[in-house]
């Protein structure tokens, strides 16, 4: 690799920034006690999907989008597991990138915790100069919300994406255009953005283990292997070519995963098994996007190349991984009655900006639909569930009115424990009540996050 200083210019500087471990790092500031403490967020049912690990939780090998009982496994009895609250994170999300828009005006965003921008100001600066830009941003976001995130600098997307990850937790790695190409070209094939698990297989069968190896191929060998459309330009990145802009994204109105199979489908189990596999990796992404799913889509398409589209739309918006699979499993048609199926997808639509809870009514308020095309957005309503309700479950919050705003640690055996606590106090002490009590209340989740 060149020798690189932090003198040394570049005429393009693309800064990547990601939140360190955001959603259990917000869990742990609204939470004073579970810091330092290894914190897993995601789906607490069977089919539970970790979406987000503390660093002290990936130290026991936990991970995101993990199953969340082989992450309890690996953390053990020390595991805190709650469950997300998206209206948290969207406002600790809309608060750190406000910051940073105050620095970078066009910012585009990935997800809640991630995004790309491209200074005017840096534009001919120096290793140094980025990198002290990186520091008065990342110290504001520190000092304004309490949260840590890493920047990499890079001469383009690619490069600054790898390097934020190569700085965490909680740094900065700004790359000299001379450095540049030697560091890509040492990392993993895995490594290349776009490049998955079954590309990535495909690649080191033929030897090719790093960027550089990759780099290496030829044109036609690059197509063969990954197609004409996507092998160029995978290729182009491999050899540290990357001049695509930085420009702001809207936002998804569908997110979906869907799935071809080399063999058709001709019995219920076997769809069965296609349709959660395609619901988890729904999903994942929807917990990225940080929003919940009023309305569930199951496309299903038959060797005849036809395709059947039946939705559900649920009483109010969820993030819940149980409720969205059982949701698309209703919907399901057998194959020996409709004829073999050869694709199988599941989509989350009716996008609400805040997870809602119906606490009493069934999540499926609609008869499943069949339709021939898309289903179209429903307009999203919001139920209030009875705020008196003895139902108490884990990490749900609560208010008392004596001791303010906390969080259910625990219940059962007719009792609750609750540990009263927010991101502008202490520590908080923890009080057992009757699990009858009148004095809980169900309270909003933002009152955990009080800023102005």
């Amino acid at each position: 690799m060149a020798e690189a200083s932090d003198d040394e210019r570049g005429a393009r500087w693309v800064m990547h920034l990601d939140m360190d471990a955001f959603f259990a790092s917000v869990e742990q500031l609204t939470r004073p006690t579970l810091r330092g403490r290894p914190v897993l967020v995601g789906g607490l049912g069977g089919r539970g999907v970790v979406a987000g690990a503390s660093y002290e939780a990936r130290v026991f090998g936990a991970r995101s989008a993990m199953p969340m009982h082989q992450a309890r496994r690996l953390v053990g009895a020390g595991a805190v597991v709650l469950p997300p609250r998206g209206s948290v994170y969207r406002k600790a999300s809309e608060r750190t990138f406000s910051i940073v828009r105050e620095a970078i005006p066009v910012i585009e965003m990935l997800s809640f915790d991630e995004a790309f921008g491209e200074p005017a100001e840096l534009a001919g600066a120096s290793v140094a100069e980025a990198t002290a830009f990186a520091e008065t941003i990342r110290t504001r976001i520190k000092t304004e919300t309490g949260l840590t995130a890493s920047v990499g600098f890079g001469s383009g997307k690619q490069i600054a994406k790898i390097a934020s990850g190569m700085a965490k937790p909680d740094g900065v790695l700004a790359l000299a255009p001379s450095a540049e190409l030697g560091f890509l070209h040492a990392l993993p094939v895995r490594k290349l953005w776009g490049i998955g698990p079954v590309s990535g297989d495909k690649l080191t069968r033929l030897g090719v283990d790093t960027i550089g190896d990759f780099a290496a191929l030829s044109d036609m060998e690059v197509s063969s292997v990954l197609g004409v459309t996507l092998g160029p330009a995978l290729h182009r990145l491999a050899q540290g070519i990357d001049d695509r802009p930085v420009a702001e994204r809207a936002s998804a109105k569908q997110i979906s995963a869907e799935s071809t199979f080399p063999e058709d489908i001709t019995v219920m189990p076997a769809l069965r098994t296609a349709i959660a596999r395609a619901a988890t990796d729904a999903h994942r992404r929807l917990l990225t996007d940080g929003r919940g799913a009023r309305t569930v889509v199951l496309k299903l398409k038959r060797t005849d190349m036809s395709i059947l589209t039946r939705s559900a739309t649920l009483a109010s918006g969820t993030a819940d991984l149980d409720t969205l699979t059982a949701t698309a499993q209703r919907l399901a048609l057998d194959p020996l009655e409709i004829g073999p199926i050869r694709l199988v997808g599941v989509s989350f639509s009716g996008l609400t900006d805040t997870e809602q809870y119906a606490l009493f009514d069934d999540p499926a308020s609609e008869s499943p639909t069949t339709a021939t095309e898309p289903v179209s957005e429903g307009v999203v309503s919001v139920q209030k569930g009875d705020p008196d309700t003895t139902e108490w479950s884990t990490g749900a919050d609560v208010v008392h009115p004596e001791h303010g705003h906390g969080w259910v640690q625990g219940a059962g055996h007719g009792v609750v424990t609750v540990r009263f606590e927010t991101s502008a106090t202490a520590p908080g002490r923890a009080v057992t009540f009757p699990a009858t009590t009148s004095e809980l209340r169900r309270a909003d989740p933002l009152d955990s996050l009080p800023w102005d």
